[in-house]
């Protein structure tokens, strides 16, 4: 069966993909979690893949924390640039660019996906603002649904029913974030609720976010808010179906921990303005049993078009092929306990039904 992947020459020593693994573990301890159920031949390129995401943020969040306007602008003007060098096969001389440059050769990702990402950064640079849920779900598609198809990519899956299932479940994973930092945005001076949805439940948005506190009115918009993340939660799931088989735990796992922290804002009674929500780690550690239990129930993917939000990055990304179908996991997929554990299950299931034939 062929590598998702082509072997080219490495920029990255094995330090830099130490490195890059060590700022997703403190960074992003939701997807270092579901990672840990990746087979190791997609983990690293994964974390590559994250490192730039997580440095690109960082980037942009310090001079945003500064209320620089001109300086946010220059730093997306920089990663631009680091782009530039990367897919000129130049990185930069930094553990991030040169692990992400790797990633790119070895998966031939569309530069547009990245492209969108830093999109997304630059929207943040400028503090637009989004009145309705469709402009709020262009952010999520920029700076959250764009990493999702990076990934599917990644593992080899270039056809666009399961792009636009991974893209949904970027989206709702953005949708969850912003119900859950609610307070935390608002006292950095930024507003990711749809601002048509404030008005509906009686709020003005400007004095809202000149005062946030809140309120049985403000609950009604966070509880929406969620109530679109689980439509895409629901949506996304069966996308599981058409990755490879080692790897489908890992995201169901994503899915089911990032559905969790938005279960606890609703615990919380949507209240989101004066605490964080989050997963414990006792709870991450059941949803990773219950991930690598469950991913073999989907069979099918939902083949439902993507969102018109997210349809852009689906044209970039697809190729109707999908070189998973024709033969079963490689050895890399197979030696993982995550990987073995579901080709068991999976055998087990269709033990009955080979027996009636």
């Amino acid at each position: 069966m062929p590598q998702p992947w082509s072997k080219t020459r490495d920029f990255a020593s094995p330090q830099d993909r130490t490195q890059c693994r060590a700022m997703i573990r403190t960074g992003s301890k939701s997807f270092y979690t579901a990672s840990l159920l990746l087979p190791q031949a997609y983990r690293d390129p994964a974390y590559a893949l994250y490192a730039f995401c997580r440095f690109s943020d960082d980037a942009v969040d310090e001079c945003e924390q500064a209320a620089e306007r001109d300086a946010c602008a220059q730093a997306v003007a920089s990663l631009r640039h680091r782009l530039d060098l990367v897919y000129a096969g130049t990185p930069l001389d930094s553990p991030v660019d040169r692990a992400f440059a790797d990633m790119v050769n070895q998966t031939g990702l569309p530069r547009e996906l990245p492209e969108a990402l830093l999109e997304g950064f630059e929207w943040d640079a400028e503090a637009r603002d989004y009145e309705t849920i469709s402009e709020v779900r262009a952010y999520s598609a920029r700076v959250a649904a764009a990493v999702g198809a990076m990934m599917t990519v990644l593992m080899g899956v270039r056809q666009p029913h399961v792009l636009a299932r991974a893209c949904d479940l970027g989206v709702a994973m953005q949708l969850t974030n912003i119900a859950r930092d609610v307070g935390e945005d608002a006292r950095n001076g930024r507003l990711y609720l749809p601002r048509q949805w404030m008005r509906d439940a009686g709020l003005d948005p400007d004095a809202w976010l000149a005062d946030p506190v809140w309120s049985p009115e403000l609950a009604r918009v966070v509880s929406r808010l969620l109530d679109e993340a689980k439509r895409l939660y629901d949506r996304a799931a069966s996308g599981i179906a058409g990755l490879p088989l080692g790897c489908r735990a890992a995201i169901h796992a994503a899915r089911l921990i990032y559905a969790g922290i938005g279960d606890e804002v609703a615990r919380a009674g949507f209240e989101s303005v004066s605490r964080r929500a989050h997963v414990s780690s006792r709870r991450k550690v059941a949803l990773l049993g219950q991930a690598t239990r469950d991913a073999v129930l989907y069979r099918r993917v939902n083949p439902a078009p993507a969102l018109a939000e997210t349809r852009f990055l689906v044209d970039a990304a697809s190729i109707e092929r999908n070189i998973w179908v024709e033969d079963r996991a490689d050895a890399s997929e197979k030696e993982s306990f995550g990987g073995r554990l579901i080709w068991a299950v999976a055998l087990c299931n269709e033990l009955p039904q080979r027996r009636r034939v």
